[in-house]
């Protein structure tokens, strides 16, 4: 398993809805449960969020690699677990 990395800040839609598919992911795929997720919120850790490189959230690092930033679907969410998972 990989870790996930994922900067989002809790008043965005984009955020809520990432978060939301996350929850019905690891329903849906016991398997996701143990992916091990560090969930950075950019505006509480701006030092920390400043260390990499992205503009939009939700965005989705696995082991230091983003893999996706902006507006995400849930079946991009499904793939960054999925890839986690491997």
């Amino acid at each position: 398993m990989k870790k996930v990395t994922m900067f989002y800040f809790p008043s965005c839609p984009y955020c809520q809805a990432a978060l939301r598919w996350t929850d019905e992911l690891k329903a849906e795929y016991p398997e996701f449960s143990k992916v091990e997720v560090e969930m950075i919120d950019e505006r509480k850790n701006p030092a920390l969020a400043d260390q990499y490189d992205y503009y939009h959230v939700p965005t989705y690092y696995i082991d230091g690699v983003k893999v996706h930033e902006g507006a995400a679907s849930r079946e991009i969410v499904e793939g960054v677990y999925r890839r986690a998972a491997g």
